[in-house]
């Protein structure tokens, strides 16, 4: 019997001729049976090289098929997969290499010379030849709490932490959704988010690999060709996150075509506007949002379609094996309506940070992650998340969730993407500031902004200010960087004080 770690190879025994991977970009397609050789090939291609369980293997490439290969033979031989953000500098790569200590770096073609520069082993992404060797007898004995990956979180608000999964925290996060969203072997995803991220990889990709489905990987977004990517693979579920369903929903290919074989999309992320529901619904296609951390799935809760168009921006009830509860800043449960932290609990939580024992401490107690962010829960039982715990904006004593002012603002014709932050304020302690990015044919003036909030929102809420951008600054898997957003607010705040009514 194939033990916990193995389970791809008892999938390949399964269903040895079923497509598994398909990479957009080359056509490149493996079945189970092939992903299987190739995996066997690189847990060869560690062994001959002496790796020894619980060293470390990093990756810094681009989304490819052979990424999966590498992190199943990682969990085959007893190694901890470490996969790279190739966006970061060449500092915050050092970082992460100096930080998490691998004894290889494998890399694309792409990458080659930034991995030489990086001071450990390194050699090419190449498994070789698949093997058709005896799988059971190359694998490591490994438990249920070994290390399979560590995934180093954002690092906007400091340094990046690597986040230690466990094979139990990813199994479980799979089966969990297995259950819980009802995959099966039908099922089809594509997948543009990064490999380096959680969400390419534990969201979607190993649960309908466990299930026996088909993973789609995409290499560089473009709306048009997602949009295509979507109906000639006949994907049945996929997730993006809200900027690139935006993007998708600006192309005059989206309004032309149909998707016959799509069950749901998803979002995740970041919140996402009215307008994505509008349009998915006049598509007559499901969607829903969800929530996630990479410490926490990043799977954790289920909504059905109907209830997610009604309730925009529920994320719903937990899932089948996990569970959240709301805590007040003296740990007290909330009644519903009230905002308090969101706490999660699980098989599905990651282990413990990497060389950080303090923040493992700081955010783990007593079986329960404490997730930072802010969330509310109705009477029926949905949860709804607010926003970051550290964003909520403190003004003249009054608490103020940037999230809720954004939920108003995007709900204008003329405000394509929105983003609210606090800055320091002499009288009020902090001011509700907003980063808009208008609809070019319908700008609006800031006076018909401040309109659209009084009508919904309290006083103390609208924003003091509205700078006018033509983009946002994301992170690299589309979330709003409010740390950049901060520092751009004193810049414009300065020219503006320079050259006054040029802010909209």
């Amino acid at each position: 019997m194939y033990p916990d770690h193995g389970w791809i190879m008892k999938r390949a025994e399964i269903t040895p001729d079923s497509t598994a991977l398909v990479d957009v970009h080359t056509g490149q397609r493996w079945s189970y049976g092939e992903l299987a050789g190739r995996t066997a090939a690189y847990m060869e291609r560690f062994r001959s090289a002496g790796l020894r369980k619980g060293e470390r293997v990093a990756v810094l490439s681009h989304n490819r098929i052979d990424l999966f290969a590498v992190l199943f033979a990682c969990a085959g031989r007893g190694l901890i997969y470490v996969p790279m953000n190739w966006r970061l500098s060449e500092s915050e790569l050092r970082y992460i290499v100096g930080d998490s200590g691998p004894s290889i770096l494998l890399h694309d073609d792409d990458h080659a010379g930034r991995a030489a520069g990086l001071g450990v082993p390194f050699g090419p992404l190449d498994s070789g030849q698949a093997t058709s060797a005896n799988l059971r007898s190359e694998h490591v004995p490994s438990r249920l709490d070994d290390p399979w990956m560590m995934i180093y979180t954002g690092g906007t608000t400091g340094r990046p932490k690597g986040v230690v999964l466990t094979f139990e925290s990813v199994n479980w996060n799979a089966i969990n959704t297995i259950i819980s969203w009802n995959l099966s072997g039908r099922d089809c995803t594509l997948n543009y988010m990064p490999l380096f991220h959680t969400g390419g990889l534990n969201a979607l990709s190993l649960p309908v690999l466990m299930a026996g489905g088909t993973v789609v990987i995409g290499r560089k977004f473009d709306p048009e060709e997602a949009i295509r990517a979507l109906n000639d693979h006949r994907t049945t579920i996929s997730l993006f996150v809200p900027t690139m369903h935006q993007a998708m929903l600006d192309t005059e290919l989206f309004w032309e075509t149909d998707f016959p074989s799509v069950d749901v999309f998803l979002s995740g992320g970041a919140p996402c506007p009215s307008t994505v529901y509008d349009a998915y619904r006049k598509k007559g296609v499901r969607f829903r949002e969800g929530y996630g951390m990479t410490e926490a799935g990043p799977n954790n809760f289920i909504i059905d379609a109907d209830t997610a168009m009604k309730k925009r921006g529920a994320v719903g009830k937990s899932m089948q094996f996990n569970e959240v509860r709301i805590v007040d800043a003296q740990g007290r449960l909330c009644s519903s309506g009230e905002v308090g932290e969101l706490q999660l609990r699980g098989r599905h939580l990651f282990s413990h940070y990497w060389n950080n024992d303090e923040a493992t401490r700081d955010s783990l107690r007593d079986g329960w992650f404490s997730t930072g962010d802010l969330a509310s829960r109705d009477e029926e039982g949905d949860h709804f998340i607010v926003g970051r715990k550290k964003e909520m904006i403190i003004s003249g004593g009054e608490n103020i969730y940037p999230q809720e002012v954004e939920q108003c603002l995007i709900s204008h014709d003329g405000v394509k993407e929105i983003a609210v932050i606090g800055t320091a304020d002499r009288k009020w302690g902090e001011r509700v500031v907003a980063f808009v990015v208008a609809h070019p044919a319908n700008v609006p003036k800031t006076e018909e902004l401040l309109s659209h909030c009084a009508r919904t929102l309290g006083s103390y809420k609208v924003p003091k200010d509205f700078f006018f951008v033509e983009e946002l600054p994301k992170t690299d898997i589309g979330k709003i960087d409010k740390k950049r957003l901060s520092a751009m607010a004193e810049e414009l705040k300065k020219e503006e004080m320079q050259n006054p009514g040029q802010s909209g």
